[in-house]
């Protein structure tokens, strides 16, 4: 058997023998458990009970973190004329028609999220082979395709900026949502959970059978995952 270097050792009595865990004694030994030299990010899983390959059992939506992601959120938009002005004031890092597309058909990939106006969607179109592996292709369900207009443009821009992030299942029927950073306060980590929690109940397939979330777990990025107790949600409700 493989010898437990110091910091599993800390991990493992901190944990200790538990299997499952109230949210917020998870909280608050997720963040004794970050040990590592940087900022972890913590993440919540869950497995679901939908089938993956049934089109009408996909989880896929946006939820906005009430206090961030605790990350510096790179937006570029697709966009003309005034449209395209709003973005640049609202904070994206660029944003253009033609000269954006042809920058990113280049290779250029320098942003996390990329907005789009409707009316710029069948020019990006031909980029989707690119885009689509990478995660980054505009799509409604994610929030990333909005109204040719100034006003729709910036209020994008402002959201993906401050903390809203987008969420779908996996092959599996998993969905990883990444809720923070190690240096949170618990309270902030909750809020953020109970968030990404409650927008996963909101999108229940309709077409999903039996008990839809299986298991959730939180974890760091060097750390454990520890099982949320889900006869324990009550502190999930009680979080403004």
């Amino acid at each position: 058997m493989a010898r437990l270097t110091k910091k599993q050792k800390q991990i493992q009595e901190l944990v200790g023998d538990q299997s499952f865990f109230a949210p917020k004694e998870a909280v608050e030994l997720v963040k004794k458990a970050s040990l590592a030299k940087f900022d972890e990010t913590v993440e919540v899983a869950f497995c679901l009970g939908i089938n993956p390959k049934h089109a009408d059992q996909q989880v896929r939506s946006t939820v906005s973190l009430p206090e961030g992601t605790g990350q510096t959120v790179r937006v570029v938009v697709a966009a003309k004329g005034e449209s395209e002005k709003a973005a640049k004031e609202a904070g994206a890092v660029d944003a253009g028609a033609e000269d954006l597309i042809q920058k990113i058909q280049d290779g250029w990939f320098e942003f996390d999220v990329l907005i789009a106006t409707q009316d710029m969607m069948g020019q990006l179109s031909k980029l989707g082979k690119v885009l689509g592996p990478k995660k980054l292709m505009p799509n409604p369900k994610a929030g990333t395709v909005v109204a040719a207009s100034p006003d729709a443009v910036a209020k994008a821009v402002q959201e993906f900026k401050g903390g809203k992030v987008e969420f779908r299942n996996d092959r599996q029927g998993n969905v990883h949502v990444a809720i923070g950073k190690s240096s949170f306060e618990p309270h902030q980590l909750m809020r953020n959970l109970s968030a990404v929690y409650n927008a996963i109940l909101k999108v229940k397939p309709a077409a999903a059978k039996g008990q839809y979330i299986k298991t959730f777990a939180l974890s760091c990025t060097m750390g454990p995952g520890l099982h949320i107790d889900q006869t324990k949600l009550a502190e999930l409700s009680a979080i403004d």
